[in-house]
C-alpha cells in the first residue's frame, strides 16, 4: 500500500513538472444559460405602435424577459402591411436649413427616392439595453425594412435596369412605394466623387473658403500652368498649428460659416465589394453629402498590403491602376491609397515595443492605423472634423440623422464629470435617467465605490467607506509625470476655475474634439492585451494616463489629429490605434466625449448583472482593474449589437435582409405561418410575420454579406451568339 501511494506521487511529481495534467474544461460562461430573445424577427404584419409594442425585454424594472409571445404570428394572419411613410415627412429628423438642393447627375434631374419607415415596431421588440434613444433624440417610434432602407440604392431591381440585381425574389408586399414618386435610379454611371464635387460647389458660399491643397514636395518645374507658384518656402501652405480656427462664424459679424467634415471610410486593396457594401456606400454618400448640402464628404482610405509587388509611389500609373484593379467604378474617385512602408518612412524614429510580435509592427494597420489617419488630415486642410468609419459597419436608420444628433449632443455636454462619464456603459433600465446616472458617475468617481476590484472590501473591524479609496477626477489637462514628455503644452485647455467653483457650464457649446461610440476607459490594471502598447514615454516612474475605446470608429477634429500628428513625428510617441486619440485628448485636455448610442442584446441577461458586469471596473467604472471587462472578459459582450467581435450583430443583420441563419429566417419564414412550431426561442417562432423590421441601430461587425443575385448579362448573350464550348470539360 505503501509503495502504491509512493509511486502514485511520483508520477503525479512528473506529470506536474511536463504539463501533463488532466485539467477538466473551464465552465461555460454565466451568459449561455440566459435564453435567447425571440421577438427581434418579428414582421411588418404585427406593427404597433412603441408604447403598445410590448417589449420581450427587458421586464419590469430591468428583470429578465417575460415569456416571449408567440400570438405575433396568429396575429399576422389577420393583418395587413400598413402604408410606409416617407422620410422627408417624419417630423423629428434633422434637415440642413438653407440649402440647394443636390442631385446625382450634372444636370440637375436625378434624385435619389427618400427612404420609407414604418410607424412602431413589430410586436415584442425587445428594447436596448444600453445607451438611448431619448437623450441622443434618434427616433425609436418608427423601424425600416430592407426596402425602405436600401431600395432608394438599387436593392430590389435588376442589374439591366441599373440595380445592384439583389431583392427581387422573396417577401416583398408594399415595396414598390419605395419607387412610387420618384423613379428608380440607374446607378451605373454614377461617379460619387462628381456628385459630391458639385454638392460642394452649389452651396459653397455656406463654408469657409477651402485653403488650398497640400503640395507635394519638389523643387522648381518650368512647365504650365500654376505649378511655378508652389515652389515658395516662406510659408506653408497647410500648417499643422493646432489653434486653427474653431468657431462657425467668420470675422466682421457678417454671415456664419459652417465647418466641414470628412467621412472617412477603411479598407484595404484586396477586400471584395459585395452588393451589400455598394448599397452601404451609396447610402452613405445619399445621406451625409447630399442631404448636407456638402458638409460631409465621404472619403475611402484604402491600405495597399503588398507595394512591393504594386509600387504606387514609384509610378503615379502604378497608383491609378491599383485603383481601378481593386475598387468599384463608380466608387474611384473617393480613394485614397496608403501603405505601412508609407508610414515607415512619414514616422520615422518610433521605438517599437514589439506587443504583439514581429509580424504586428507599429507602423502597420493592426496597430498604426492612427497614423494613415494623421496623415489623411494632414493632406486635407479644407476639413475640420473627420469621422473615422468602417466598412463592417451598417446603421438601419438614416447616416444624416444619426452623425448630427451625436455631435449636437456631445457639443451639449458640460466638461465637469466628463471623463467620468465617459468610462461608463448607461443602462437606463438599472441607472434611471441621465441625470441620475451622472450623479452615480460624480458620487462613485469623488468619493470612490467598493466593488470586485477592490481586494479590501469591508475589511473585518473597517467601515464600508474604508474600503473605497477616493477617486481623482480629471478636471483640466492629466500630462505624464515627467515634464519631458510634455509636448507643446502651450495650447492645451485650461478650465476658467476650480473643479468645485464650476457650476456645469465650461464645455456646454464647444464642439467635442474627440467622439466615441464605446467607453472611454482607464486600460491601467486591466487584462487588455495593449494595454501597455504605449511608446516614447519615460517609464522609471510610472507609464503615461492614458484611454482607450475599443473600436477605432469615431470623430476627431482637425486640432487634436493635428497634435497627433506632431506628436508621432516630432515627440516619437505613439499608442495603439483604439488608445492613441483618447490619450492625447487627456494630456491636452481636449474635450472627449462617448456618445451612448441604443445598444441591444441577444439573450435575456438580468440587466443588474449585466450592468454589473460592464461597468465591473475600478469606482464602478468599465475600466481600471483587473475585474473590467475589457481584457479577459470581453466575452460578455459577444451578444452586443455593437462590438468589434460580436456574434448577434451579423446574424441580426442578415436576417433582417431576409437569408437564412442557423436555419432559421428566409423567404419561407417571412411568408409563411407553421402552426406546427410550439414553445419558445428563436427557433420556435412561427413565421408568416412578414420582413423583419428594425428601429434605427448601428451594427458592427457585418462581413461578407452574400446576397441571392441576379446574373449580369453576358456579352455573347448581348451581342444574339451562343458562347463557345469548352472542349476540356
Amino acid at each position: 500500500m505503501i509503495l502504491s501511494l509512493v509511486r502514485a506521487s511520483q508520477v503525479e511529481n512528473w506529470k506536474v513538472a511536463h504539463g501533463k495534467l488532466d485539467t477538466p474544461p473551464p465552465p461555460p460562461p454565466l451568459w449561455e444559460k440566459f435564453p435567447f430573445l425571440a421577438r427581434y424577427y418579428g414582421g411588418i404584419r404585427t406593427l404597433k405602435p412603441l408604447g403598445e409594442s410590448g417589449p420581450e425585454y427587458p421586464g419590469p424594472g430591468g428583470a429578465e424577459a417575460s415569456a416571449p409571445a408567440q400570438n405575433g404570428s396568429d396575429a399576422a394572419q389577420e393583418m395587413g402591411i400598413a402604408e410606409s411613410e416617407s422620410w422627408q415627412d417624419y417630423p423629428a429628423r434633422t434637415s440642413e436649413p438653407g440649402i440647394q438642393e443636390c442631385f446625382l447627375d450634372v444636370a440637375g434631374k436625378i434624385r435619389p427616392p427618400p427612404l420609407r419607415y414604418y410607424e412602431g415596431r413589430p410586436s415584442g421588440f425587445p428594447q436596448n439595453v444600453a445607451g438611448s434613444y431619448e437623450i441622443l433624440k434618434l427616433p425609436e417610434d418608427i423601424c425600416f425594412e430592407r426596402f425602405g432602407r436600401y431600395g432608394p440604392y438599387g436593392f430590389g431591381y435588376s442589374v439591366r435596369t441599373g440595380g445592384l440585381g439583389t431583392g427581387e425574389h422573396g417577401e416583398s408586399e408594399g415595396s414598390a412605394t419605395v419607387w412610387e414618386q420618384t423613379p428608380r435610379v440607374d446607378f451605373r454611371h454614377i461617379d460619387w466623387a462628381n456628385v459630391q464635387r458639385q454638392c460642394f460647389k452649389a452651396n459653397a458660399d455656406r463654408f469657409h473658403e477651402p485653403p488650398p491643397p497640400t503640395p507635394t514636395p519638389h523643387g522648381f518645374y518650368t512647365g504650365h500652368g500654376d505649378s511655378a507658384g508652389i515652389e515658395a518656402r516662406d510659408a506653408a501652405l497647410n500648417e499643422t498649428d493646432t489653434t486653427r480656427r474653431t468657431n462657425s462664424s467668420e470675422s466682421g459679424g457678417t454671415a456664419k460659416k459652417q465647418p466641414r467634415t470628412a467621412v472617412v471610410v477603411r479598407c484595404w486593396d484586396e477586400f471584395v465589394f459585395g452588393e451589400d457594401d455598394i448599397a452601404n456606400m451609396r447610402a452613405m454618400m445619399t445621406e451625409l453629402t447630399l442631404a448636407s448640402g456638402g458638409r460631409y464628404d465621404v472619403h475611402l482610405l484604402v491600405q495597399v498590403k503588398n507595394d512591393a509587388r504594386h509600387p504606387i509611389w514609384a509610378d503615379h500609373e502604378a497608383y491609378e491602376e491599383r485603383i481601378r484593379a481593386s475598387i468599384p467604378r463608380e466608387l474611384q474617385g473617393l480613394v485614397t491609397l496608403w501603405t505601412e512602408t508609407q508610414m515607415l518612412s512619414l514616422y520615422q524614429g518610433i521605438h517599437d515595443v514589439w506587443s504583439r510580435g514581429p509580424e504586428l509592427p507599429v507602423h502597420g494597420v493592426y496597430r498604426g492605423l492612427s497614423m494613415a489617419m494623421q496623415h489623411f488630415a494632414y493632406m486635407h486642410p479644407e476639413y475640420d472634423y473627420f469621422w473615422q468609419w468602417e466598412m463592417d459597419i451598417r446603421y438601419t436608420g438614416h447616416y444624416y440623422d444619426l452623425v448630427t444628433k451625436l455631435e449636437a449632443w456631445a457639443k451639449a455636454q458640460p466638461r465637469k464629470g466628463l471623463w467620468e462619464r465617459n468610462a461608463r456603459f448607461y443602462l437606463p433600465a438599472t441607472h434611471g435617467s441621465w441625470e441620475d446616472f451622472s450623479q452615480m458617475s460624480r458620487v462613485q468617481s469623488e468619493m470612490g465605490a467598493a466593488g470586485p476590484d477592490n481586494a479590501w472590501n469591508r475589511p473585518p473591524g473597517k467601515a464600508p467607506a474604508a474600503a473605497s479609496n477616493k477617486g481623482r477626477t480629471v478636471w483640466g489637462p492629466r500630462r505624464p509625470l515627467e515634464t519631458d514628455d510634455w509636448f507643446e503644452p502651450d495650447g492645451d485647455a485650461v478650465p476658467p476655475t476650480s473643479y468645485e467653483a464650476d457650476g456645469y457650464r465650461w464645455g456646454v457649446g464647444e464642439e467635442a474634439d474627440y467622439i466615441s461610440l464605446n467607453p472611454l476607459f482607464d486600460p491601467e490594471g486591466t487584462t487588455w492585451m495593449l494595454r501597455d502598447d504605449v511608446t516614447g514615454f519615460n517609464r522609471s516612474r510610472a507609464p503615461p494616463p492614458r484611454r482607450a475605446a475599443i473600436i477605432t470608429t469615431s470623430r476627431m477634429s482637425r486640432r487634436l489629429l493635428m497634435t497627433m500628428h506632431r506628436t508621432t513625428a516630432y515627440k516619437k510617441q505613439f499608442a495603439f490605434a483604439e488608445m492613441w486619440p483618447a490619450t492625447v485628448a487627456l494630456h491636452h485636455g481636449l474635450k472627449a466625449v462617448f456618445a451612448p448610442h441604443p445598444v441591444y442584446v441577444d439573450r435575456a441577461w438580468p440587466v443588474d448583472l449585466l450592468a454589473q458586469t460592464l461597468n465591473g471596473g475600478r469606482h464602478g467604472s468599465s475600466g481600471g482593474s483587473r475585474t473590467s471587462v475589457f481584457g479577459e472578459r470581453e466575452h460578455n459582450m459577444h451578444g452586443l449589437s455593437w462590438f468589434y467581435n460580436s456574434g448577434f450583430a451579423p446574424n441580426l443583420y442578415r436576417r433582417w435582409l431576409g437569408l437564412r441563419v442557423n436555419n432559421d429566417g428566409g423567404d419561407e419564414f417571412e411568408t409563411t405561418r407553421d402552426g406546427s412550431r410550439q414553445g419558445s426561442g428563436v427557433g420556435a417562432m412561427r413565421g408568416g410575420e412578414g420582413r423583419m423590421c428594425l428601429p434605427p441601430m448601428l451594427l458592427h461587425p457585418v462581413k461578407g454579406v452574400e446576397l441571392p443575385i441576379e446574373a449580369p448579362p453576358a456579352a455573347d448573350e448581348a451581342a444574339g451568339t451562343p458562347p463557345p464550348s469548352d472542349p476540356t470539360a
